[in-house]
């Protein structure tokens, strides 16, 4: 781990954190207020928690954990809906150790595996997750809703 990184648990202060590096994480920017509203609402919920870490007192990264109970399952499965490092950053174990604290506060809620999406072309991120112990076990399919 690098060596002075802190995480911790966000704090609805810390969205303004979390839409920059969502919005550099998904390469687009999502509506202002809408974002703020699913950040402060999500933080407020029980089964969702997000992660920031610091260096020095600068967010350098972020995770979430999503908990939610699975009937396919029957029990708690715990999954990573985002994760971001600043590139500034990378390559200097910090999501390395994002990945192992969520790892270890999933597994003290009672979740039995932790499962996490990537984008088709996130191929980085695809051997990241790998080296870090996920294995490529499902495809996710996606339908879009028209407005």
């Amino acid at each position: 781990m690098a060596i002075g990184l802190l995480i911790r648990e966000a704090e609805q202060q810390d969205e303004e954190v979390f839409f920059k590096m969502i919005c550099e994480l998904e390469n687009a920017i999502p509506e202002h207020q809408n974002f703020i509203d699913v950040f402060r609402k999500n933080c407020a919920a029980d089964n969702i928690t997000y992660f920031i870490a610091e260096l020095e007192g600068n967010a350098v990264g972020i995770i979430s954990c999503h908990i939610q109970s699975l009937l396919h399952h029957a029990a708690r499965v715990a999954e990573i809906q985002e994760m971001y490092v600043d590139p500034a950053f990378r390559s200097k174990a910090i999501g390395k150790a994002l990945i192992a604290h969520v790892v270890r506060f999933a597994e003290g809620k009672g979740a039995v595996q932790i499962e996490v999406t990537s984008g088709n072309s996130r191929e980085g991120a695809h051997r990241f997750y790998q080296r870090e112990g996920f294995a490529k076990s499902h495809v996710k399919l996606v339908r879009y809703f028209t407005k």
